[in-house]
This record gives structure tokens, C-alpha cells and sequence, in this order.
């Protein structure tokens, strides 16, 4: 029986290379795959997938509006479904590939974001907490050595604590950290900023 995979980490874990890495796999084995990521995420180009550590793919890009059934029925045959970025989806979107799991009885395997910059569930990622049949934390460490489980901020060298939720960016722009090293570092900037 297929299963909903939700496979989530903090920036830097290598999600999209172990997204990049299954499909591989997949297709090792004569399997056809669908790739794909949310539109939103052009860091890479539209159409391109890429790992940190320079693994690439081409990939179907899936606007917000884009109803994941009708778009599946226009594929040929597709052993399994890989999506990176998920957060971005929709809740709606996630419910389809719920579906296309059950009716068709195919794995879907999503690779994501748990939080946002201020530790808020992404309404992709939260539905998918609510509906995966696996959920997999893929970890990677803070600075200090302990799992980082916040994707903080950063610009001018000092952590943001308040924007839009949706700000793509890769090592330039965010840093995992641990939950406590995050919450000294924005204590110690709110005290500069009193002492100046």
C-alpha cells in the first residue's frame, strides 16, 4: 500500500539532495517519476532543481492554482511523485496528492520546510503534518553542535524578526540554528539596541 511521505528538515539538511537522490533511484529501477516544486521557488531557474552540493534535475514547476489531479491525468504513466519545497503548496494541494496516493495507489513523497523564519507552520507543511502517512525529520546541526530546528533570517549580519513569511534564500539569507542559540541571539540584538 502506497503511503504520503512528508520528509521535513531545517535549511541546510539536504532535503533537495535527498530528494534528487531518490529520484535517482527510481529510475534506476525503470520507474518514471514526476518531479516537481512550487513555482515560487526560482532561485534555480523555473524549471531546475539544485542541491547545495551540485546535484540537478529538471523539474515541473506547480503554481498555487494548479489542481495536482487533472495536472497528474495529463502525465503518462508515473510510478511516483516527488515534490520538493513543499511548504509552498497549498492545503488544497496537499489534499490532492492525499488522493492520488489512495486512488492510484502511488507514493508521494514531499521534501520541505517545518517552519518559517519565526517557527510558524508553512500551510503546505502543516497540512502535510496533519494527513502523511510517514513523517521523517532529515537533521542537521547549529553551530553550537546541537540539532538546529529554526531556519533563522539574516540580513546585515543580524537575525530578522519580523516580514513577510515567503523570502527565498539560500545560505546568504538564513542560518539553522538550534532553538536556544536563535532565541540568545535575538535577546542579545534587543540589548544592543536598548544600550545604543
Amino acid at each position: 500500500m502506497a503511503k504520503l511521505y512528508f520528509k521535513y528538515g531545517a535549511m541546510g539538511s539536504s532535503k533537495t539532495a535527498t530528494a534528487l537522490i531518490t529520484k535517482y533511484n527510481y529510475e534506476e529501477r525503470g520507474m518514471r517519476v514526476w518531479l516537481m516544486k512550487p513555482a515560487a521557488d526560482r532561485r534555480d531557474g523555473e524549471f531546475t532543481l539544485r542541491s547545495r552540493i551540485g546535484l540537478t534535475a529538471q523539474c515541473e514547476a506547480i503554481g498555487p492554482d494548479c489542481d495536482l489531479r487533472r495536472r497528474y491525468a495529463e502525465h503518462d504513466k508515473v510510478d511516483v511523485i516527488i515534490v520538493d519545497e513543499c511548504q509552498f503548496l497549498t492545503g488544497e494541494q496537499i489534499d490532492q496528492l492525499r488522493t492520488l496516493v489512495d486512488e492510484r495507489d502511488m507514493p508521494v513523497i514531499c521534501f520541505g520546510l517545518r517552519t518559517d523564519f519565526l517557527t510558524h507552520l508553512f500551510p503546505g507543511s502543516r497540512r502535510l503534518f496533519e494527513v502523511a502517512d510517514s513523517l521523517t525529520e532529515i537533521k542537521t546541526v547549529c553551530a553550537c553542535g546541537h540539532k538546529a530546528t529554526v531556519n533563522a533570517r539574516i540580513a546585515g549580519g543580524r537575525i530578522v524578526t519580523e516580514g513577510e513569511q515567503v523570502f527565498l534564500g539560500g545560505n546568504e539569507s538564513y542560518v539553522a540554528m538550534c532553538y536556544k542559540c536563535w532565541q540568545e541571539k535575538i535577546k542579545k540584538q534587543r540589548e544592543e539596541d536598548n544600550n545604543r
